[in-house]
């Protein structure tokens, strides 16, 4: 019996169909969710979800800019403040956001708090976008 998978951001559902496999960017690190997964509640990092829909087909990447997940009874709800389907993201378009998220984050000086964590959340994001489109593994 498969898993049922919904990824919900706060304008649009992004994914809601039955899923064999699940990867997701918790704040603890990568967790993987298969059939008969115990019940939990979990906070997800901005990151990176893979969704294995069958054994015969491949990984569909979603961009989630971070929220929180529950699984029960092999059902997946992914509550999540944005997401964005790799196939939908253009990749030119996401490689030039990453580098110039990744130049900010190196530009940000020692003291400025506040703008460190700024330009780190902004890389964080166009990392997540790029490795989504597929421009990083």
């Amino acid at each position: 019996m498969p898993l049922t998978v919904r990824v919900i951001s706060p304008d649009k559902t992004i994914w809601d169909a039955a899923a064999e496999e699940v990867i997701l960017p918790s704040t603890t690190g990568q967790l993987g969710i298969l059939t008969g997964h115990a019940p939990l509640l979990t906070a997800l990092d901005t990151g990176v979800m893979r969704v294995r829909p069958s054994k015969n087909q491949g990984w569909t990447p979603i961009a989630l800019m971070g929220g929180f997940a529950e699984v029960e009874e092999d059902e997946v709800t992914i509550l999540v403040n944005g997401a964005e389907r790799g196939d939908s993201i253009d990749l030119e378009e996401a490689r030039a956001a990453f580098n110039e998220a990744q130049a900010r984050l190196g530009q940000v000086k020692e003291g400025d708090r506040q703008g460190q964590i700024q330009a780190n959340q902004a890389f964080k994001r166009a990392r997540a976008r790029f490795q989504a489109a597929g421009g990083m593994v």
